[in-house]
């Protein structure tokens, strides 16, 4: 069937490809891929190209409306011994015989796969725009799976802070637990443990104490000590959906100084203020402003210190958030010059205050934008203290 308009592909590798893992919701360890043609009246019809020992699974799992392998769009030469040339032939074949001219490919697709439907003599053009907005824009189903990984990321984080809340200070402050002393190191491992133990893996979280927490990204290493500011930070991702959690808080073990204090009520009200502003058809800029707004009342700026910056400088180096989902780290950003937020979109809200003198302190919490506002996935207390 001939068509003027333009069909659209994306392919690669699900495993590691999360926009087209997410288009698919299919989790597969070989190339794939997946093309709409239009019809008559304006609908598409979606096929995936896929190896023949998952096809069954495809049909039964895979967002498509069919399934097909790469033998049954062979070209007439055959096809490659390579699974990704094969592949990017078959797609190549599939869209010579539904006669397509044209087709459009998302940002991800690989450069094996445009080649080889260019030799085919199709036109391919890449839209640099297509899948953000629907990938940024959450289901129901992806809300309900960001929600189970926040779930399990507040366990984890309960955990950490509690074992450093209620470790045995010694001498010179120095933690400890179970009769050993208490380092970041081993609070990073029961982290891991715990969330491995629920189908999590979990990248080196940031457990920073004192002056190692001046640095936002510092992970944090060796001994942690009382009466300082001590960062936590837990990201895992679910082994199942892919999904992630993210949540910050910061503990203080023992009497934290009038510093701390006065820097963390501004981080908190700084957090609630992006929270308020936080809504579909604001900016992402404006949520970092109302971070911004809040903490210059308190009488802190943004900036990184300089060389010549007295140690007790203190500022947010950061932007407010960003988004979250099948990476960590998705758009949009929540920082100057950031783009409208769309109900669905799932961000960090984590500001937060660093200085070589007194150490860092950030809160982070997770949110649905909405019409009207947002929904917290986060139900853990905001304080320093954890007992």
């Amino acid at each position: 069937m001939s068509t003027s308009r333009p069909a659209t592909i994306m392919a690669g590798i699900p495993q590691t490809n999360m926009s087209l893992y997410r288009r698919i919701r299919f989790l597969v360890g070989d190339p794939v891929a997946i093309i709409e043609i239009p019809r008559e009246g304006g609908a598409r019809k979606s096929t995936l190209i896929i190896r023949d020992i998952e096809m069954d699974r495809a049909k039964k799992h895979a967002r498509a409306d069919e399934v097909i392998s790469p033998a049954d769009t062979a070209p007439a030469s055959g096809l490659s011994g390579d699974r990704e040339t094969a592949t990017a032939q078959s797609v190549a074949e599939f869209l010579k015989r539904n006669k397509v001219g044209k087709v459009v490919a998302d940002r991800t697709l690989p450069l094996i796969f445009a080649s080889i439907i260019k030799q085919g003599g199709i036109e391919v053009e890449c839209d640099v725009e297509m899948g953000v907005l629907s990938r940024r824009s959450k289901d129901e189903q992806e809300v309900e799976m960001l929600r189970q990984a926040q779930h399990a990321t507040e366990e984890a984080m309960e955990l950490a802070c509690r074992t450093i809340a209620r470790a045995k200070p010694g001498k010179g402050g120095l933690l400890s637990h179970d009769g050993a002393t208490l380092t970041a190191e081993r609070v990073r491992s029961m982290i891991s443990t715990f969330l491995m133990e629920r189908g999590y893996f979990n990248p080196p979280s940031i457990v920073a104490c004192g002056s190692q927490g001046g640095d936002c990204h510092d992970h944090g290493h060796g001994e942690l000590f009382a009466d300082r500011a001590i960062i936590v930070d837990i990201f895992p991702r679910n082994q199942t959906t892919l999904y992630n959690g993210d949540c910050t808080r910061t503990v203080v073990n023992g009497t934290p100084s009038a510093e701390l204090i006065r820097m963390h009520k501004a981080v908190v009200e700084a957090k609630a203020a992006a929270i308020a502003a936080t809504r579909a058809g604001r900016t992402g800029e404006d949520v970092h402003r109302a971070t911004m707004d809040s903490l210059k009342k308190h009488g802190f700026e943004r900036g990184l210190p300089k060389a010549d910056s007295p140690e007790t400088y203190t500022s947010m180096q950061h932007g407010t958030g960003h988004g979250v989902g099948l990476d960590v780290h998705e758009p949009p950003l929540l920082d100057m010059g950031a783009p409208v937020l769309v109900a669905g979109d799932a961000l960090t809200i984590e500001p937060g205050l660093y200085s070589r003198a007194y150490g860092g302190v950030r809160v982070e919490d997770m949110v649905i934008v909405t019409r009207d506002g947002c929904i917290n996935l986060n139900t853990l207390p905001e304080g320093l203290d954890w007992k």
